[in-house]
């Protein structure tokens, strides 16, 4: 699986936890911290979950909870996806 984009995330934030008048998702936000484009613990939980039932992944709460900018929560979701990815090694006959 290719690893998530920043739009991507943008969108899944969107749909997930809404966006209202003040937050402006446009223009780089991967530094920026949530709470200064709008988006607090909850959304950002209701975003993992979203991306949980998409992708197929599982993020750990407490990860996703401290995650405090995009970068941050880009990485986390892209390191859940690269694991799901990685082919399981086939169990030797023995």
């Amino acid at each position: 699986m290719a690893a998530l984009t920043l739009d991507e995330l943008k969108q899944i934030l969107r749909e997930s936890a809404g966006e209202d008048e003040s937050v402006d998702l446009s223009g780089d936000v991967l530094d920026v911290p949530f709470i200064d484009i709008g988006y607090d613990s909850l959304a950002l939980l209701e975003t993992a979950g979203r991306v949980e039932r998409i992708y197929g992944v599982t993020l750990v709460d407490d990860a996703v909870s401290e995650a405090e900018t995009p970068r941050v929560l880009l990485d986390l979701i892209n390191e859940a996806l690269a694991d799901v990815a990685e082919p399981v090694e086939p169990a030797l006959a023995g």
